[in-house]
């Protein structure tokens, strides 16, 4: 699912929020799949508003968008991996330097993590707990979009959400 803050965001901004990847005894208790859009649009519908039009679920039927994407520990704690969606089916582009398979990228059971996702004209970037993950130079970078959580398959608990205009 994906969880979508219903208005959009005009950078430069930065989105600050802490996780909790739960591994307890429940059902859904994996760690797995702390994911983000940012600067989220969608070039099919007037206004670009990712909420006009449902999703089924399926990380193939976000493809359409134009939106910058950040998934830490996905692939059941991997992969942490940035990209740049372009709006094309099955084109989610990967940079080999935005592709991590470290430990120290990946997610910690039951441990608070703070993130930060960054939109500052070119400057694009993912921090964690302070330390810079990802950035990516965009000589054409998104402006205006929404922003959502997405998880599948996990526990995750969420707080501290702000969303900053930041000075440029």
């Amino acid at each position: 699912m994906t969880l979508w803050y219903t208005r959009p965001l005009t950078g430069p901004v930065a989105i600050d929020y802490d996780v909790m990847a739960v591994q307890a005894s429940g059902p859904h208790d994996a760690v797995s799949d702390v994911n983000a859009f940012w600067m989220a649009h969608d070039p099919a519908v007037p206004g670009g508003s990712v909420l006009a039009r449902p999703r089924d679920g399926r990380f193939a039927s976000y493809d359409g968008l134009e939106t910058y994407y950040v998934g830490i520990g996905g692939n059941r704690n991997t992969t942490t991996r940035m990209r740049r969606y372009v709006g094309r089916a099955g084109d989610r582009p990967l940079l080999p330097q935005h592709d991590r398979r470290d430990p120290a990228a990946m997610l910690v059971p039951n441990r608070w993590t703070h993130i930060r996702l960054i939109a500052s004209g070119r400057e694009i970037a993912v921090e964690r707990d302070g330390v810079r993950l990802f950035t990516l130079d965009d000589a054409a970078p998104y402006r205006r979009g929404w922003f959502g959580l997405r998880t599948t398959r996990s526990h995750l608990r969420v707080r501290s959400l702000r969303i900053t205009t930041l000075t440029r």
